[in-house]
């Protein structure tokens, strides 16, 4: 059986057009993103992976009740015109979790010698750190520092396959991953619809 990341899907792959992000294949790229980490078994991303999940649970149900919502960009406008703004603001959310995930993986990438918790601390001192209070802040501190040693976290989520083969593939997602989330935070934040 093919290890996991070479079957699931890739935010490489999500179609991105002039009218904007596809929605249902970035849901499918997120449901599959979120879901490698179960392959490390522990829970320890457990705190990313709630809120990841409940944030696309929201961005989908937007999307199903909507025939306007092709394109992400589409999905809020139309949200605005209806005066509605749940799936906007899980989207939000969601834009937000997956560039934290996003840039602690990058750094993991750039830095070889830094362990995984050190990479995932720098992300949220940058992305998510001034969205919580002091108590959520200690709450993270203590999950980040449960996260896997990096050989360890290569090693899982590579699943037998050779390691660099998966992080060339980890580095094709993180790059259309990054893409996305440059592109929906401009246009979140440009339209004043949320702080990513």
């Amino acid at each position: 059986m093919d290890p996991y990341f070479r079957t699931a899907k890739s935010f490489a792959d999500v179609s991105i057009t002039s009218d904007g992000v596809d929605t249902a294949s970035f849901l499918h790229a997120s449901d599959d993103f979120v879901n490698m980490f179960d392959l490390l078994g522990s829970g320890v991303f457990g705190f990313v992976q709630t809120d990841l999940r409940n944030n696309i649970g929201g961005v989908r149900a937007r999307y199903q009740a909507s025939t306007g919502s092709t394109t992400l960009e589409q999905l809020v406008t139309t949200e605005v015109n209806e005066h509605q703004r749940q799936g906007t603001a899980c989207l939000v959310r969601l834009v937000r979790g997956l560039y934290f995930t996003c840039q602690a993986l990058q750094e993991m990438q750039r830095d070889r010698q830094a362990e995984l918790h050190v990479c995932f601390r720098r992300s949220y001192d940058v992305v998510l750190r001034h969205h919580h209070s002091f108590l959520v802040r200690s709450v993270v501190t203590l999950a980040i520092r449960a996260v896997p040693h990096r050989h360890d976290f290569y090693v899982q989520v590579a699943q037998g396959a050779p390691v660099d083969e998966f992080d060339a593939e980890l580095a094709k997602w993180l790059v259309g991953l990054d893409s996305i989330v440059t592109r929906m935070r401009q246009f979140l934040e440009g339209g004043g619809y949320g702080k990513v």
